[in-house]
């Protein structure tokens, strides 16, 4: 089987589309299409691809900015004539709104109840037609972005379509969760204060 590797590291939409195109075309015999790319917009944009395409894709984060998206090919011939017109770009669908979580629940009152408000508040965020461009987390919200928090896969579903979730670290080793984090990344208070006061809109559940 034959691999081709593409790197589109740093290449703005419609580019990594196009390039991957590109080499799916020039494919002769059954392999894989790696590529390389540093943003979920072009991860979500090769997923739309290998859909229409009907190939088996895969997609791995390596690292903060460089995410690997294998396409695999099993007949060549079928993909042999795809265009470079068919490239198409996801529009960015989020908005200069930062949302601003300080606690695992939601209101004041009983915690338990609390805690459902917040995990319902993440599922309806994460079901928003324009989402927020970041979301950060602190003091006891950096619970819900560790393993074992109900929230983790809404905030997932939000990551992959380009939202940023940070997560407070020195939060993090006070609970003693720096090794628990399961989605987003570590951010310290001077980013905190730089994102929210360069924010359109700043919201705080």
């Amino acid at each position: 089987m034959s691999k081709i590797l593409v790197n589109a590291v740093g290449d703005a939409c419609p580019i990594p589309v196009t390039k991957t195109i590109h080499a799916l075309s020039g494919m002769t015999e059954a392999g894989t299409v790696e590529v390389h790319v540093d943003n979920e917009t072009a991860v979500q944009n090769l997923n739309r691809l290998a859909t229409g395409k009907g190939l088996k894709f895969s997609a791995e984060k390596r690292e903060e900015k460089l995410f690997v998206v294998t396409l695999t090919v099993d007949d060549p011939a079928a993909v042999s004539g795809t265009a470079p017109e068919e490239a198409a770009c996801t529009p960015d669908n989020r908005d200069n709104t930062v949302v601003v979580i300080g606690t695992s629940c939601l209101g004041s009152g009983d915690d338990t109840l609390g805690a459902t408000l917040m995990k319902g508040f993440l599922y309806a965020l994460s079901q928003q037609e324009h989402l927020p461009r970041t979301i950060l987390f602190y003091n006891g919200g950096a619970k819900i972005t560790t393993e074992g928090s109900v929230s983790i896969e809404d905030l997932k579903n939000m990551e992959a379509q380009g939202v940023e979730i940070r997560t407070c670290g020195t939060c993090l080793n006070y609970y003693g969760l720096t090794d628990k984090l399961a989605v987003g990344s570590v951010t310290n208070m001077y980013d905190i204060v730089e994102t929210m006061t360069s924010a359109g809109k700043v919201i705080r559940p």
